[in-house]
């Protein structure tokens, strides 16, 4: 039942969240355009709701010459292909907008575990286990507010599928705003490898 208030919440939430930033989206188009070469959008093959892909979008961050399907956090020297207009939305989290359209439009939720990308096989198998791949995935969830980018990725799987299992309108709040809060603190992102992420980085398939 909660399945389709959540779907409607969505729906109304993201119609509200494109008309009222649509300003937003106008500056942010002209300085990305302004900044460097290329289309504003990024468009990447994500695993949805039953592990069917669809595109997901972001404002572009990186050039051209960046290796495809590779996380951000797993490349050598992610620095050196961000943009000057990249930094400023990877920081703020404002390249993750565009994601709005993909809420209204039924591919993904405000809330719930972050798509993989196609070729996170190990992420995805784990998810399985959890059927966290039986939800829609989500602009943020119980992961993100709990690591992100730091976490390994069978307790990325645990605690999505911990999401499964208590999903509700509570929780669904609780995620919300512990993510702007996640956000203002810039916490949990991770730009190339370290040390402390030698498993991610010898699978090569944490989510992003």
């Amino acid at each position: 039942m909660y399945i389709k208030i959540k779907r409607f919440i969505d729906i109304v939430i993201s119609l509200i969240g494109l008309v009222i930033l649509s300003p937003i989206f106008f500056i942010l188009i002209v300085g990305i355009k302004l900044d460097s070469k290329g289309p504003v959008l990024f468009k990447q093959e994500r695993v949805g709701i039953n592990k069917t892909l669809f595109n997901m979008l972001k404002f572009r961050t990186m050039r051209f010459d960046t290796p495809k399907d590779t996380p951000t956090h797993l490349l050598e020297n992610p620095v050196q292909y961000i943009t000057r207009m990249g930094k400023l939305l990877r920081k703020t989290s404002l390249d993750e907008l565009p994601q709005i359209w993909n809420i209204f439009i039924g591919q993904m939720s405000i809330i719930g575990p972050r798509p993989a990308l196609w070729n996170q096989y190990d992420l995805i198998a784990e998810r399985d286990k959890y059927g966290a791949n039986d939800v829609p995935p989500g602009l943020t969830g119980w992961a993100q507010i709990n690591g992100r980018d730091e976490l390994p990725i069978k307790i990325k799987a645990k605690l999505d599928g911990e999401y499964v299992r208590e999903m509700g309108f509570s929780l669904d709040v609780k995620c919300f705003f512990g993510t702007i809060a996640s956000v203002l603190k810039s916490e949990g992102v991770v730009e190339g490898r370290s040390e402390n992420k030698k498993e991610a980085a010898s699978n090569k398939k944490t989510s992003s």
